[in-house]
């Protein structure tokens, strides 16, 4: 009983001394100091409400390369996914068959060009011997039409020649536009041309750049009005507002300006942001 006494005083002098002490420290800190509030002005003012929605971008013209000739395909003359610029060449079909067949269509229009050149020589003498009256005005006409058919016949071999050379000329498949060439979609050795559905290739301008995204009907009907009022007004004039930020959180330098919302689809409008190269 004695010990358990003890031990009893021991604890409550050990609780006294902790209650003291706390009573100490915040008498020491003292009372605290009121809360710093901030006071503004309420102002009525336009905000700008910001949306984001995810998109996909996509070349401002897609030119799908395809041959307009028929033969085998000799050359690939760029690198895919390369940046080509309008006229650069892309691929080549083997030009001999076109070689001579151009020689060809140039040697028949020279032959009748000089078959003509006597007709009408022959004509114009038998036109002043008819003003004479020396030859009847039946055999004038016979050279006449004689004439005309070998026109004719030389008008249709120089024609025949000037295809001949397009199709030459057709052998060297050249971009058609300033942009990204995609991947080639035949091979060395293929048999390509016209009937064929085989594109070549695909070459997408991206100056300017196109931006699709949908929206869902909520945000459209919301929108619509002001979509529809700045859709009435010419692309040149309408403000860019659309900022496109990348997965990494950086922004494109380059605002975008609303194009048009695509027909049948409630929720897809289409922005477009230039870029200087």
């Amino acid at each position: 009983m004695h010990r358990k006494s003890i031990v009893a005083k021991a604890l409550a002098l050990a609780v006294i001394v902790n209650v003291l002490g706390c009573e100490k420290k915040v008498a020491e800190t003292g009372p605290q100091a009121p809360p710093e509030v901030l006071v503004t002005q309420v102002v009525s003012a336009d905000v700008p409400v910001i949306r984001e929605w995810v998109g996909t971008l996509d070349g401002s013209e897609n030119a799908d390369i395809r041959a307009r000739v028929t033969g085998y395909l000799q050359k690939r003359d760029y690198q895919e996914g390369s940046y080509v610029k309008e006229g650069d060449l892309l691929f080549e079909i083997d030009p001999r068959p076109f070689e001579a067949a151009l020689a060809q269509a140039k040697s028949e229009f020279a032959q009748v060009q000089a078959t003509q050149a006597a007709t009408q020589a022959d004509f114009e003498r038998s036109q002043e011997l008819y003003n004479k009256k020396v030859i009847s005005e039946q055999e004038y006409e016979n050279k006449r039409q004689l004439n005309q058919a070998q026109v004719a016949k030389t008008q249709a071999l120089e024609a025949a020649a000037q295809t001949a050379q397009l199709n030459l000329d057709y052998t060297k498949i050249a971009a058609p536009v300033d942009g990204i060439a995609g991947l080639s979609k035949a091979n060395i050795g293929d048999l390509v041309g016209t009937g064929s559905e085989v594109t070549l290739t695909t070459v997408s301008k991206i100056d300017p750049i196109r931006l699709y995204f949908p929206i869902n009907e909520a945000d459209y009907k919301q929108h619509a009005s002001s979509l529809q009022k700045g859709m009435q007004k010419p692309e040149s004039e309408r403000e860019a507002t659309v900022e496109l930020v990348f997965a990494d959180g950086s922004v494109y330098p380059q605002r975008g300006k609303f194009s048009f919302r695509k027909p049948n689809l409630s929720c897809l409008p289409m922005f477009e942001i230039t870029e200087s190269r």
